[in-house]
């Protein structure tokens, strides 16, 4: 009986250090300090994926805009090549244009070259070309060159007198100002 009790005993004494460190976990309990390491590393972890996201999000916005900027640039290069070939024709509407404001009256041969300049016309306004309306208007830098300047009486001063060359625009950009003549 001895031996049970003090088998007993040992394991009350097992009982009641086990009961200590329930009761003071501050005490230094090792899954106290595990806990708080780990809820230590929780907000550490938290607050660096939070980083990773803002980054994610940051490249995702960089990503959209060099995206449109690309797009952008694009669609300039393309205006930009097309006003470019527009102004290879340009001079070639220009001659059958003068060739027109020439021609005898009643000649076949005349209004086959009207028909062809008419359609390299509805070709060039199909691409989105304006002719820059010019004559009779107030003389502006961005859209007319003045060739010379003219008195007249029955035009008012820096209107224009006369259109020489037709200009033209692509859009909003002009590819070629139009040349004219202006009242002093």
């Amino acid at each position: 009986m001895t031996e049970k009790k003090h088998h007993k005993h040992k394991d009350e004494e097992v009982n009641e250090t086990k009961a200590e460190a329930v009761a003071t976990p501050e005490s230094g309990d090792p899954t106290r300090a595990e806990f708080d390491a780990l809820q230590q590393k929780l907000v550490e972890v938290e607050a660096q994926a939070s980083e990773f996201k803002d980054g994610w999000l940051r490249t995702q916005a960089e990503f959209q805009n060099y995206r449109k900027r690309i797009e952008r640039d694009n669609e300039l290069t393309y205006v930009s090549m097309k006003g470019d070939i527009i102004k290879k024709v340009l001079p070639a509407l220009d001659d059958l244009e003068r060739a027109l404001q020439n021609r005898p009256a009643d000649n076949a041969w005349a209004s086959g070259v009207e028909l062809i300049a008419r359609k390299l016309q509805n070709i060039l306004e199909s691409e989105g070309v304006k002719r820059i309306e010019a004559e009779g208007v107030m003389f502006d830098p961005a859209f007319h060159e003045a060739i010379s300047h003219e008195p007249s009486e029955a035009v008012e001063s820096g209107y224009i007198i006369a259109v020489a060359q037709n200009g033209y625009m692509l859009g909003d950009k002009v590819i070629r100002p139009a040349l004219v003549r202006v009242a002093q």
